[in-house]
């Protein structure tokens, strides 16, 4: 057993909190710091493709996905009138090979009751930087935290990122998401012969919906309800979340059902806005060494990605698993930075392979011009999402 190493862990979101966790339980002494006053996670629901469930399985976290999680198979593409523009499939492709739908909640609960407690957690913290010095370290100004590794899991707007990448920069990619989770006891009751899930897309414009669980039972879900995500070319809109929502009845007004229902349906209070951004241009590295130890970036600090496909959440458990395969029995010195640089080397060609397949699909590309050409796009892109295998370790 190597002997007591230390890891500082940047940013409580699934990432962090993935990543903090599985190293505590291979022997890392870790702090979590995290910005926010409590660790919680987002009224919202996100994709889980197959290889961010296999990571989850390789951190020691996907017991209990099948109790929180609900299958999202293939719902086929549609226009705004709800002319098919690619029919669902026929067969399911398999569980190893459809996504899951997943409460954002329901997901940090399963990663905090991971963290055991081995670690330990510092809220309120709103770090500014790197410290200098000769090991890896980072300060909100007043205090200094220090480590074997630090981990940026701080998100887009990361602060650790320019230390690892001083030439990229957060650039807007053009168009704002909305997403919404409504609860069962307010969702509208739709007709049992209604094609409900799925995509329908017209230049600019994307409406997604999905079931999470069932109505009447807990499903497979603990927080069930219907989920959707809206995506509009443009800037974010600065008006209150009650405006934001007329705007999307107004934009998506006679679309098919059951979009109508679903944003008649939707309070306020439900609404999550958020500008899609990316890095420009992106990282050439996603660590750097630092004395014996190291400075590394995950998740969104690393490869934030605007595409419909849903892969941020993915990549980055993506990232926890590799990370802590590399440098679970590394030492700090040469060990350690080896491990550090097998782990950049594994995700930097993960990400390009993903970016390169997925980049054209755009949730604000032009899907219904050439609707046979962009479908077969979106299927390679979806092997990409799904044929991450965890390394050994």
């Amino acid at each position: 057993m190597p002997a007591a190493r230390s890891a500082v862990v940047v940013g409580a979101g699934i990432g962090g909190l993935a990543v903090a966790g599985a190293l505590a339980r291979t022997g890392w002494r870790v702090t979590l710091l995290e910005r926010s006053e409590r660790l919680r996670g987002e009224p919202t629901a996100l994709l889980l493709w197959p290889g961010g469930v296999r990571a989850l399985h390789a951190l020691g976290l996907g017991r209990g996905l099948a109790a929180i999680a609900t299958a999202a198979p293939d719902r086929g593409l549609r226009r705004p009138d709800g002319q098919w523009l690619v029919s669902p499939r026929a067969e399911p492709a398999g569980a190893d090979r459809e996504p899951l739908l997943v409460h954002a909640e329901d997901l940090h609960d399963t990663l905090f009751a991971g963290l055991g407690d081995q670690l330990e957690i510092r809220t309120g913290v709103t770090v500014r930087g790197p410290a200098t010095g000769d090991r890896p370290a980072v300060t909100d100004g007043r205090h200094t935290w220090t480590g074997d590794l630090v981990v940026a899991a701080d998100g887009l707007d990361s602060v650790l990122r320019p230390r690892v990448a001083r030439c990229s920069t957060v650039v807007s990619a053009g168009a704002t998401a909305w997403r919404a989770v409504i609860p069962w006891y307010r969702a509208p009751r739709l007709p049992a012969d209604l094609a409900t899930d799925g995509h329908t897309y017209r230049p600019g414009y994307q409406f997604f919906s999905a079931s999470l669980g069932d109505r009447g039972s807990a499903g497979a879900s603990r927080r069930g309800g219907r989920y959707w995500r809206a995506t509009v070319t443009g800037a974010p809109r600065p008006e209150p979340p009650a405006t934001q929502l007329d705007l999307l009845r107004r934009w998506f007004d006679g679309w098919h059902a059951p979009i109508g229902e679903l944003l008649a349906a939707t309070e306020p209070d439900d609404l999550l806005q958020r500008e899609l951004r990316v890095v420009r241009p992106a990282p050439s590295r996603y660590a750097a060494p630092v004395g014996d130890g190291a400075l590394v970036l995950l998740g969104d600090a690393a490869h934030p990605l605007a595409e419909h496909l849903g892969q941020g959440a993915c990549l980055a458990l993506e990232d926890a698993a590799t990370l802590v395969a590399g440098v679970r029995e590394a030492v700090p010195g040469a060990p350690l930075r080896a491990a550090v640089a097998g782990y950049d080397a594994a995700r930097r060609a993960r990400v390009a392979e993903v970016l390169r397949r997925s980049r054209r699909l755009a949730a604000t590309g032009p899907l219904a011009r050439r609707p046979p050409a962009q479908a077969r796009r979106r299927d390679r892109a979806a092997a990409a999402a799904t044929d991450w295998q965890p390394p050994p370790g």
